[in-house]
């Protein structure tokens, strides 16, 4: 059994090293392991930046990784506390972007502002307790290569997002998005879709208008 093994298993244990990494109520991590505990376990590509109003509330209990020539713009928010945080290469997190993981962003990605992707849900189920001291629950967020989320949107967790798609400023992802795909509103809903045999973008009303009825 490895040493983080032994720790989570030990809820004592787990609880003092929780404390030595993370202040008392807080999800900021402590200088210390900001300035010398991060840089040699968490992965930076060559070219990649971080601006420096950016709060990384990244811990290394959980993988974060950011790939070459990518950017994370002023007034952002990067926490990997309840799950891993993997941003691919070339891409451009923008400004006060909020990312909360399991989170995995792909390459040559444009985040435009004010966008909040959280796998993250907190438990609301038990009345008797106030909702901030239930468990949270995760659930993977996807987004694939080559995508533009616009300004202002959400995307919630458990949704993946496919190659080279667009998501219409403001809108609200709570569902998969296929490759290839403009969404927008809320919950967004498919606007066009690109048609590999024609080279063309569909409207949506147009390739339900062409499927086939059955029976």
């Amino acid at each position: 059994m490895g040493l983080a093994e032994k720790i989570k298993g030990n809820p004592k244990l787990k609880s003092v090293v929780h404390r030595l990494l993370i202040p008392a109520g807080e999800a900021r991590p402590r200088l210390w392991v900001k300035l010398l505990l991060n840089r040699f376990i968490h992965k930076r590509g060559r070219g990649s930046t971080i601006r420096f109003n950016t709060r990384m509330d990244v811990l290394p209990f959980n993988k974060f990784s950011l790939g070459r020539g990518s950017v994370i713009e002023d007034y952002c928010t990067v926490n990997n506390g309840v799950g891993d945080v993997h941003i691919g290469s070339n891409t451009l997190i923008g400004m006060s972007n909020v990312i909360i993981g399991p989170v995995t962003i792909g390459d040559n990605v444009i985040f435009a502002q004010n966008i909040v992707a959280s796998g993250l849900n907190h438990g609301y189920q038990d009345v008797s307790m106030p909702i901030m001291e239930q468990k949270v629950t995760t659930a993977q967020i996807t987004v694939g290569d080559d995508c533009w989320i616009a300004a202002n949107c959400v995307i919630t967790a458990g949704v993946t997002i496919g190659k080279h798609c667009v998501i219409a400023a403001g809108s609200v992802v709570t569902k998969d998005v296929p490759d290839y795909s403009v969404v927008a509103g809320n919950p967004a809903r498919l606007l066009k879709q690109y048609d590999a045999t024609t080279k063309e973008w569909i409207r949506a009303d147009h390739i339900i208008k062409s499927k086939p009825r059955i029976g």
